[in-house]
């Protein structure tokens, strides 16, 4: 847990080296290769760098990726001969990294895609490991499909939207995925959640999802809107929460003003 106890703040890192393209220890699922494995097919569309891209599965957001920022993505990657190497689904996690910290080519193709959308990369050993000793040799060939960019702030988080909720302390928020059963965290309760926060100027000073690990703690032992909030909540739920500076840090420490988060209530401990 690293953003919002009482006590301190520590903003998250980017998620450390990828593990795009290296070999796993454990024995994972065998994902098996795509027909056109062994080389870019007639309609794969070939850019100036000589990365070769397709489009399997159109997506539903219209922004791209940017070399500054994070992606959450499920990918698989084969050698040219059908061999998986490495893959998210396998493992069954998705990965979040920054686009500039992977193979020239898979940066490339992922600054081609929007969100919700599945892309096949040929990349040429140029653009990949380019013959490094124990690394992928050769063409490598990727599925991937671009889940979200999670450093990118919520349209509405300078301020709440005419639709979110208020409550007596000045709380408001907003529920983004309904969740099931009626049970409700206590103030005595311990929860397991995934989150995001923002400042309201869309700076992301930390997240779980980004360091790939969700986040358990006391309901009593972080700030009061969160503490608020989540008793507001069931599990599965996903809410967006607009706290004031006095149900946050109250000025006394960084981040300051009011905070927004995304939250998903995985379990009530």
């Amino acid at each position: 847990m690293r953003i919002i106890l009482r006590s301190s703040i520590v903003i998250a890192a980017a998620a450390a080296a990828v593990a795009v393209g290296s070999a796993q220890t454990a024995a994972p699922k065998v994902i098996p290769p795509p027909a056109d494995v062994a080389a870019p097919p007639a309609d794969a569309v070939k850019t100036a760098s000589g990365l070769s891209t397709k489009v399997e599965t159109p997506g539903t957001g219209t922004s791209h990726p940017t070399k500054d920022d994070l992606v959450t993505i499920d990918y698989t990657g084969w050698t040219t001969d059908g061999k998986m190497f490495d893959s998210s689904l396998a493992r069954g996690k998705p990965s979040t990294f920054g686009v500039s910290r992977v193979i020239p080519g898979f940066s490339e193709g992922l600054q081609l895609m929007v969100p919700g959308e599945t892309r096949r990369l040929w990349i040429p050993e140029s653009l990949a490991y380019k013959g490094a000793a124990g690394k992928p040799k050769g063409t490598l060939v990727f599925d991937i499909h671009l889940i979200d960019m999670p450093n990118r702030p919520p349209a509405d988080v300078k301020a709440p939207p005419a639709d979110a909720k208020k409550t007596p302390s000045g709380l408001a928020y907003k529920v983004l995925q309904e969740g099931v059963g009626g049970r409700h965290p206590k103030g005595s309760s311990s929860v397991t959640v995934n989150y995001s926060g923002w400042t309201t100027d869309g700076k992301l000073f930390d997240s779980s999802i980004v360091r790939g690990q969700p986040a358990t703690f006391p309901v009593e032992g972080v700030i009061p809107g969160w503490t608020e909030g989540l008793q507001l909540m069931v599990e599965g739920e996903k809410m967006r929460f607009w706290i004031p500076e006095k149900l946050a840090y109250k000025g006394q420490s960084p981040p300051y003003g009011m905070l927004v988060f995304d939250v998903e209530l995985i379990k009530i401990e």
